[in-house]
């Protein structure tokens, strides 16, 4: 058996996992996050859910690989209906998914919440994951964005609490945008230079005067502001 090597994103992710006795781990790529966990001591026992079966027999594979059976459940389950309150769950992740299907598979199981931590790391729509947050609960309380390959990825940890968000916070994130670090300057960069290019197509086409070019333009202006 050899220790679990986990990639810079879920890397990131286990560094902002709090040490705690049970994590719960939702939609686990093969279950390395879980397993890496456990296998450093920051949490007792874990639980690994999983939507369809190839990846479920692909998690049990790395679990029992790992000789973490004993302290790894692995459970066929619809996002966080693979979890009970009986579970005594204090930190869930959602991680490699579109901030949409997370705020969905959120909404769906609160009536097990609210947990002590969630971990989250969407792909896309951060803002209205940041905003169901706010709205429904949590807090807040730490960011951080992470490259690897071409990938710019958002990683949100959010506890229990009382929080109101601009909506810079919202897009940008309310921590991220404070500290402007390498990667959240390289990825909005590109976010706008990727815009700008929506803008010259739609000159092209005369359609100055559509809404669409009116949306485009204005977010350019937000990240060009937010930049600076």
């Amino acid at each position: 058996m050899s220790h679990i090597k986990l990639s810079p994103r879920l890397a990131a992710v286990a560094q902002l996992v709090e040490t705690k006795q049970k994590m719960a781990d939702i939609g686990s790529d093969h279950a390395y996050l879980a397993s890496a966990l456990v296998e450093q001591g920051k949490v007792a026992k874990a639980i690994v859910g999983e939507v369809a079966e190839g990846p479920l027999q692909n998690a049990k594979s790395t679990v029992s690989s790992q000789g973490l059976t004993g302290s790894i459940d692995c459970r066929l389950a619809d996002g966080l209906a693979a979890l009970s309150k009986t579970d005594e769950v204090e930190t869930v992740v959602i991680a490699g998914m579109g901030g949409l299907l997370i705020k969905k598979i959120l909404e769906d199981g609160q009536s097990l919440g609210p947990f002590q931590q969630l971990v989250l790391q969407p792909n896309t729509d951060q803002e209205a994951l940041r905003a169901w947050l706010v709205q429904n609960g949590y807090r807040i309380s730490q960011e951080k964005m992470v490259a690897e390959g071409v990938h710019h990825y958002e990683i949100i940890v959010a506890h229990p609490g009382q929080q109101k968000l601009s909506a810079e916070d919202l897009t940008f994130g309310p921590f991220l945008r404070k500290d402007k670090g390498p990667v959240f300057v390289a990825k909005w960069q590109h976010e706008r230079d990727r815009l700008a290019l929506v803008l010259k197509r739609l000159e092209e086409a005369q359609q100055t005067n559509s809404m669409k070019y009116a949306e485009v333009k204005r977010a350019v202006g937000q990240i060009e502001k937010e930049l600076d």
